[in-house]
C-alpha cells in the first residue's frame, strides 16, 4: 500500500518506517512538528524570522511569552520554502536559544596547546583589539590576501564584507567543495547555469522521481519532502538507487540496491537504453541540445548487461526503470542531490544526471525543473573594495579551473607552507562551521592550523574548532538577531525578514555588530558608514518598495516581478549560457579545459578483506554536527548507530545494540564506540552511520562522547580533478570490540 501524503510527512519527520509508528507517536509528531494552531487566549508576541538550523532557511514566526521568553517557532504560511510547516530541526531551533552550553563571552587563549578549550574570558573591546592588531600585522608583513575566511550561514555576509574591505577575497564555504560543487559545475557545463541552494525541482507535479543517492525524507529539505508527499498522493513513480533501504526507498516503486561506487555505470546504461530504444524527447533534443551523435556513439558499449556485472542491478530492472522515466517524460526528475562529493569523479557523475534530464526534456518543463524567480536586493553603498594581488587559485596554477567558488580544502592545503607557493595563508577567520568535522582528513586540517599565526572562530557553541582558536567570539542565535534579507529562487519571488525575538543572551552578539566594530578598529570606517543593521535593512527595503515596519508585520512578502514564466513555452526559442548557446550533451567547456566532454565509468578500489565501505548520511532531526548538543533535538536522537547487514553481523558475532569501535583502512580507530544496528536495510559490503556525532569536548554536555564520528574515519580523500571537490566515500572500516589505547584523531 502506498502511504498518503500526510502519512509520508509524519514518517519523514521522525525518520522511521511506518511499521514503527504507533498512533500515539503519529499524533505527537503531528502536534509537535506541524501544528500552526494559535491559542486565541494567548498574550504571546509574534516576531518574524527565517530558520538557521539548515540552509533551507524556512520563514517562520517566533512566539514569546509575556516575560519575553521564546516559547516556540512555527512555519510562515506564505513562505514557499515551508508552506507554513517546519521540520523537526526548525521547531527544535528553540533549543539553540535555551542551550546552557552556549558560548557566553569572548575568549582569549591562555596556553600554546591547540585543540584544548583553554581560554580566559575577555571583554569585547579586548578581544576585537587583539584581532585587529594581528590582522594589521599580517597585512603589513604578508599582505591581506594571506587571510582567509571559512563561513557557513547568514553571518557570512558580514564577515565577507569585512574581509573584502580588508583586501582579501579568499572566502570559502565547505558547502561548495565538500557538498554541492560537482553538481553546480556539471549543470553549468550542461545547461549554462547552476542549480542553487533551493533546487528548482518541480516535484509536486512530477510523474517520475529518480533518487540516486539523494535521501529525501532524512535530509529534511522541507519543501522537497512536502512536494514528494504530493507526488506520492498523485501516484508518481518513485525510483530510489541506494545501497541502503532509506526512508525514501520504503516509499518507492523501485529500490535499486546498487553496489557502492558504481553509480556512473548505471547512469550510462540508462542513457544507452533511452537512446537505443528511442525513449527520449526527440523534438526537445533536436531543438535545444547539441552533441547528441557524439553521445550516442559514446554509450554504445554501456549496455545493461555490462552494467549488471558492475552494479549488481539486473538488466531487466535497468530497462524497466528507463521505460518508466520515458513514459513520464517530460514530467520526470533525475534528482541531482546535494551532498555529491563521493568518489573523486563526481562532476562527471553529475554530468550523467544532467544528460539524462536533458534527454528526457525535463529542464524547464512542468514536472521536471522550473525556472526560479528571484528578487534583487541592492547592497548598501560602500567604497570600491581594494583589488587583491593574489587569490587561493595562485596556490594551484592550472588546477580546478572550472570551480566557480573558493575551495575550503584548497585554502586548507594552501595554509601548509610549500616551496612552490610565495605565501601560505597566515590567518583564518572561521564563522559558523566546525572545520574539524567538516573538512575531510582531520590530520591535514590540524597540520594547517599548526602553521597559522592567528585564528578567530565565531560560533554559538563551543565546537571542536573553537579549541584551536586564538580568539573565540560568541555569536547570538538566529532567534536573537537581525540578518540580511532572505532572497532565493523559487516559483514565486519572495523576501523574508529575520528580526530578534529576544535580546541576546549572556554577552553574545550578532555577526553584523562584530564585523562592523572590528572594521572600525581596523580603520575601515568608510565601509561601515551606518548606525546599525536596521538602517541598512530600511534602506534596502525602501529600494524594493517595502520597509522594515511592513516586513515586521508581514514576515514574508511576495514581490511583483512582472510577468515571468516557470517553464519553456511550446515552440519557444531559448539560448542557454553555454559556448554553443544550447544544452550541451557534449560539454565543450570541459573539452576546452582538457577534461572528458562525455562522462566515463572508472572502477574504484574495493574494500580490503574484512573491511566494509563506510557510507554516511543525515537524520531528519539533526544538521551536520551543529545540533548534536541541542536539548530539544537530542531528545529525538542522542547518538548514532552503525548499520550492519545480518550476514556481516554473524561473521563478526555482533549483536544488536552492542558497542564496537570502528577502525579504517589506515588504522585510525574511532574515539568512541558506536552502537550496532543489525538490519537487512544495508548491503553486506557496506555499513552506514549518521554524520555529526562523536564529539570530544566536555563543554558539550549532551554531545560529548555520544556515538562515533564518521569524520575521524575519513582519511582517504579522492579529489575531483575538474573542480577540486573532496570525494569522501572511498574509506573502509572494520570492527573492534576491544577499547583501543590511543584511538581517534579528535
Amino acid at each position: 500500500m502506498k502511504p498518503s501524503r500526510r502519512e509520508f510527512i509524519k514518517i519523514s519527520a521522525l525518520g522511521v518506517g511506518a511499521a514503527s509508528l504507533s498512533s500515539v507517536v503519529v499524533k505527537a509528531a503531528e502536534k509537535t512538528f506541524f501544528s500552526n494552531e494559535e491559542d486565541n487566549n494567548s498574550k504571546e508576541k509574534r516576531t518574524s524570522t527565517y530558520c538557521e538550523v539548515c540552509f533551507w532557511k524556512c520563514a517562520a514566526w517566533v512566539h514569546t511569552n509575556e516575560q519575553g521568553e521564546i516559547q516556540k517557532v512555527i512555519g510562515h504560511p506564505d513562505d514557499p520554502h515551508s508552506n507554513g510547516r517546519l521540520c523537526p530541526r526548525g521547531t527544535g531551533g528553540v533549543g539553540m536559544y535555551h542551550d546552557e552550553d552556549r558560548l557566553k563571552t569572548p575568549l582569549i587563549r591562555v596556553t600554546d596547546e591547540k585543540g584544548k578549550q583553554t581560554f580566559r574570558e575577555a571583554t569585547w573591546d579586548e578581544a576585537l583589539d587583539l584581532i585587529a592588531k594581528n590582522l594589521k600585522k599580517i597585512a603589513k608583513e604578508h599582505g591581506p590576501e594571506c587571510v582567509a575566511l571559512f563561513t557557513h550561514g547568514s553571518g557570512g555576509k558580514f564577515w565577507s564584507h569585512l574581509l573584502k574591505a580588508y583586501g582579501s577575497n579568499n572566502i570559502s564555504a565547505p558547502s561548495y567543495a565538500q557538498c554541492r560543487g560537482p553538481r553546480e559545475v556539471a549543470w553549468i557545463g550542461t545547461f549554462g547555469e547552476e542549480l542553487g541552494a533551493i533546487e528548482p525541482t518541480d516535484i509536486r507535479n512530477t510523474k517520475c522521481l529518480v533518487l540516486i543517492g539523494s535521501h529525501i525524507g532524512e535530509n529534511m529539505h522541507n519543501g522537497q519532502i512536502q512536494e514528494m508527499s504530493d507526488a506520492i498522493d498523485s501516484d508518481a513513480t518513485i525510483i530510489t538507487v541506494d545501497p541502503r533501504f532509506s526512508t525514501a526507498a520504503s516509499h518507492s516503486k523501485y529500490w535499486l540496491p546498487i553496489k557502492p561506487a558504481t553509480d556512473i555505470a548505471l547512469l550510462l546504461s540508462w542513457i544507452h537504453v533511452l537512446i537505443n530504444e528511442g525513449w527520449y524527447d526527440k523534438e526537445y533534443v533536436e531543438k535545444y541540445t547539441m552533441g547528441f551523435e557524439q553521445l550516442k556513439a559514446h554509450v554504445q558499449t554501456y549496455t545493461p548487461e555490462w552494467a549488471y556485472g558492475i552494479t549488481t542491478i539486473e538488466p531487466e530492472v535497468i530497462r524497466r526503470t528507463a521505460r518508466e522515466m520515458f513514459n513520464a517524460s517530460p514530467a520526470v526528475i533525475i534528482h541531482p542531490g546535494r551532498h555529491v562529493t563521493w568518489y573523486g569523479d563526481d562532476t562527471q557523475r553529475l554530468r550523467s544526471v544532467a544528460i539524462l534530464n536533458a534527454l528526457l526534456g525535463s529542464w524547464g518543463r512542468r514536472g521536471g525543473f522550473y525556472f526560479g524567480i528571484e528578487t534583487s536586493i541592492p547592497g548598501f553603498p560602500h567604497p570600491e573594495y581594494p583589488k587583491p594581488t593574489k587569490t587561493w587559485r595562485d596556490a594551484f596554477p592550472g588546477q580546478y579551473t572550472l570551480a566557480d567558488s573558493a575551495l575550503a580544502n584548497g585554502v586548507c592545503d594552501a595554509t601548509i607552507p610549500s616551496a612552490s607557493r610565495d605565501c601560505s595563508f597566515k590567518a583564518w577567520i572561521v564563522n559558523g562551521t566546525n572545520l574539524i568535522f567538516t573538512l575531510p582528513n582531520i590530520i591535514n586540517t590540524k597540520k594547517a592550523i599548526d602553521n597559522l599565526e592567528f585564528m578567530v572562530v565565531i560560533d554559538t557553541m563551543p565546537m571542536e574548532i573553537t579549541g584551536y582558536a586564538d580568539v573565540v567570539l560568541p555569536e547570538c542565535t538566529y532567534l536573537e538577531r537581525y540578518d540580511e534579507i532572505r532572497v532565493s529562487k523559487h516559483r514565486i519571488p519572495t523576501i523574508a525578514l529575520r528580526e530578534p525575538a529576544a535580546p541576546p543572551k549572556y554577552d553574545s552578539k550578532p555577526g553584523w555588530w562584530m564585523a562592523k566594530e572590528l572594521g572600525h578598529k581596523m580603520g575601515l570606517d568608510a565601509f561601515f558608514e551606518y548606525k546599525d543593521i536596521e538602517e541598512v535593512l530600511e534602506w534596502q527595503l525602501n529600494k524594493v518598495g517595502s520597509s522594515l515596519q511592513e516586513m515586521k508585520r508581514l514576515g514574508v512578502k511576495v514581490m511583483d516581478e512582472g510577468e515571468y514564466l516557470l517553464y519553456l513555452q511550446e515552440g519557444e526559442e531559448m539560448e542557454f549560457n553555454t559556448n554553443s548557446g544550447k544544452i550541451e550533451l557534449f560539454a565543450t567547456s570541459f573539452l576546452d579545459e582538457g577534461f572528458d566532454p562525455l562522462p566515463k565509468y572508472t572502477p574504484h578500489p574495493e574494500p580490503p578483506e574484512g573491511f566494509y565501505r563506510l557510507n554516511y548520511g543525515r537524520a531528519p532531526m539533526h544538521t551536520f554536527s551543529r545540533t548534536a548538543n541541542n536539548p530539544n533535538l537530542t531528545d529525538l536522537m542522542d547518538e548514532n548507530a552503525v548499520w550492519v547487514n545480518p550476514k556481516v553481523a554473524k561473521i563478526w558475532s555482533l549483536s544488536n545494540n552492542q558497542y564496537v569501535w570502528l577502525e579504517n583502512q589506515d588504522g585510525v580507530v574511532s574515539s568512541f564506540p558506536v552502537k550496532v544496528r543489525i538490519t537487512e536495510r544495508i548491503r553486506w559490503d557496506s555499513v552506514y552511520m549518521v554524520h555529526g556525532f562523536g564529539h570530544k569536548n566536555d563543554k558539550l554536555s549532551r554531545a560529548n562522547g555520544r556515538g562515533a564520528s564518521d569524520s575521524e574515519l575519513i582519511t582517504k580523500v579522492m579529489l575531483d580533478p575538474i573542480m577540486g571537490g573532496t570525494g569522501m566515500r572511498g574509506n573502509f572500516v572494520t570492527f573492534r570490540t576491544d577499547k583501543p589505547e590511543n584511538g581517534g584523531l579528535l
